[in-house]
């Protein structure tokens, strides 16, 4: 994906890499390296060590114990900011704080060695209450942004809301350098549509970008499909 021709500055900002990614190297140079040197696309890396178990409707991240090892090994790496997600199933306020808290804890400890934390609640887009969790969780996260130092930057990975521009207002903070939505699970077609709806978010999607891209192809059928897709998705990210 990194080395086709469509994946470039011109309609990308960032990429999200795993600790795996990031210390593998393309044409000689550490992956972050080639995509900022060659690219000029940032590099994320992914430093949660997955979901815990499902307690009061929510999955917390499991205790990131060699986050303090990793983050050394990613300044080295030149790696911009970090990522990592957490699970709402279902509407309970407890567990609702509970990863909001627990996001932006971590948060804290990242941007004290430096980098821009990706905060992400992602939301069950099967949820039946969804509309309820994002209106809750709307409220959470910016209660602890108007705690949150002004010269800490974070930016959000968030569900595509229900209730159109639900988190728009979260740009009111000036330490808010971005919002972006992750696909959830949604065809990139219906992702798309969604995101058009919703004003300054745009696309941060993985399983949509990637969708129908298998190894069997040829270059010239993969260039042209992940062509396609990022066209796509950009469109959805600007034009609204």
């Amino acid at each position: 994906i990194i080395k086709s021709p469509a994946f470039n500055s011109q309609k990308i900002l960032a990429a999200i890499l795993f600790k795996i990614t990031m210390n593998s190297k393309i044409d000689g140079k550490y992956t972050s390296d080639y995509l900022w040197d060659e690219k000029g696309i940032v590099p994320i890396l992914k430093v949660d060590e997955g979901l815990a178990e499902l307690k009061d409707g929510v999955q917390l991240m499991k205790e990131m114990k060699s986050l303090d090892e990793l983050l050394i090994n990613a300044k080295e790496r030149n790696i911009f900011g970090t990522k990592m997600r957490s699970l709402i199933k279902e509407y309970n306020e407890s567990g609702i704080k509970a990863v909001v808290e627990q996001q932006f804890a971590y948060a804290k400890k990242i941007i004290a060695k430096g980098f821009v934390p990706i905060i992400e609640p992602e939301v069950d887009i099967n949820s039946s209450d969804k509309e309820k969790i994002e209106e809750f969780l709307h409220k959470e996260l910016k209660k602890h942004m108007e705690k949150l130092d002004k010269n800490s930057f974070v930016i959000f990975k968030l569900t595509i809301p229900s209730r159109e521009n639900t988190y728009l207002d979260l740009y009111d903070f000036e330490n808010t350098l971005r919002i972006v939505a992750l696909s959830g699970g949604y065809s990139r077609e219906m992702a798309n549509d969604l995101l058009r709806k919703n004003k300054k978010m745009v696309a941060s999607f993985s399983r949509a970008l990637s969708e129908g891209l298998k190894e069997s192809l040829s270059d010239e059928e993969f260039n042209s499909l992940i062509e396609n897709s990022i066209d796509a998705i950009y469109d959805a990210s600007v034009n609204k």
